[in-house]
């Protein structure tokens, strides 16, 4: 089935081609008299501007031509070449826009934010230019750039990871045959960030603050305490996600508009026990549908300024170099110190499971669960 779309573009089983008729008078340097090429897309907006550029060579290699066969121009002529290896690229900030056109429906401003903000810098420090225009000389250049700002270099390789998936992407659908300039840049040994776990007697006297002075940080603080949930999971809780009337209380860890999940396994029952379960009759006591309004409505969750004041109340409470992630960490401790399974643990937590036989079967049961956390409570 074939589409003509107009004069020089048409759809074939799905991908646009280009068409052009060649000039009568120069029908002896041409082996057939149509030049059709396939454009390897099967967007239109990308067929058409490329359709465009091809359109204009034509033009200005026939000029030349034709002048030449007048005897007016002693140029040599410009070959024609086949658009899979010469294929018009996109610029980087074009190739940004059209990965989060793909990628960033329903990803949250985080997501956006990060691949607009690791793009800019490629384009600070090389220029927005085609995206089949850079060299890995100059990609390794981004990397010196980047060290010499002092960053670590375990947050250079999240960027990379980042500028590469934009890139190859592009590439992809632009039928775009080059290798990406940014994959397999040399990183140099970095020291990986080590979270410490909080010390049981620490988080104890933590809890005991958080019931004195009984605030909704306190309650937020208290909740992910005895819980293991990550900080976007709890500030982005609607209080229907906290079901207090049941056997067993607990909390259901759902994506919701405002805030996604980080991985599938993410979306979870966790059980309600000690502090956890203070927190969680105390945030009944406003009136709104959010479980933390200060941090959380239908624009977004302010995780980053939540975790900026939790971290803030906790840093001269705490001897250790902590931060209120490590909570998550010494969760994992805890459910350890009671021997309780390592599938349990990873069920309990939403933490990706490297055993294939954890993504069979429904999990296990609430009660499960909660026999668990009510012996790592003690």
């Amino acid at each position: 089935m074939v589409d003509q779309i107009n004069h020089h573009l048409y759809r074939k089983r799905g991908f646009y081609y280009f068409s052009r008729r060649v000039p009568k008078a120069l029908l002896d340097h041409y082996p057939k008299p149509r030049i059709v090429l396939s454009l390897k897309t099967r967007h239109y907006r990308d067929a058409f501007r490329q359709s465009q550029i091809l359109a204009k060579r034509l033009e200005d290699q026939w000029f030349h031509m034709q002048l030449d066969a007048m005897g007016l121009d002693k140029a040599p002529s410009f070959p024609f070449v086949s658009p899979t290896n010469n294929c018009p690229a996109p610029l980087m900030s074009e190739a940004t826009a059209f990965y989060l056109r793909l990628k960033g429906d329903g990803k949250g401003k985080a997501f956006i934010g990060s691949a607009q903000r690791n793009a800019g810098c490629v384009i600070e420090v090389l220029g927005d230019r085609p995206i089949n225009d850079y060299a890995s000389s100059e990609a390794g250049k981004l990397r010196d750039a980047f060290l010499d700002r002092g960053l670590a270099v375990t947050s250079i390789k999240r960027i990379f990871g980042s500028i590469r998936a934009i890139i190859n992407l592009a590439l992809a659908e632009h039928g775009i045959d080059t290798r990406n300039p940014f994959a397999n840049i040399y990183m140099p040994d970095g020291v990986a960030e080590e979270r410490k776990p909080i010390p049981i007697a620490s988080i104890r006297n933590i809890q005991s603050e958080c019931l004195v002075i009984d605030d909704e940080n306190r309650w937020l603080l208290a909740l992910i305490s005895d819980t293991g949930l990550r900080l976007s999971e709890a500030v982005g809780l609607l209080k229907e996600d906290i079901v207090l009337v049941a056997d067993i209380p607990h909390i259901v860890i759902q994506p919701h508009p405002w805030r996604r999940l980080k991985t599938k396994g993410s979306a979870r029952l966790v059980p309600l026990v000690g502090a956890s379960l203070w927190a969680a009759t105390r945030l009944q006591q406003h009136d709104s549908r959010y479980a933390f309004p200060s941090y959380c409505s239908e624009a977004g969750c302010k995780s980053n300024s939540a975790s900026a004041a939790l971290n803030k109340w906790m840093k001269p409470r705490l001897a250790e170099d902590a931060v209120v992630h490590c909570l998550r960490h010494s969760m994992r401790d805890r459910l350890r110190a009671v021997e309780c399974p390592s599938d349990v643990i990873d069920q309990i937590g939403g933490w990706s499971s490297s055993s294939i036989g954890a993504s069979y079967g429904k999990g296990y049961g609430l009660p499960v669960l909660s026999k668990w956390m009510k012996m790592m409570e003690g």
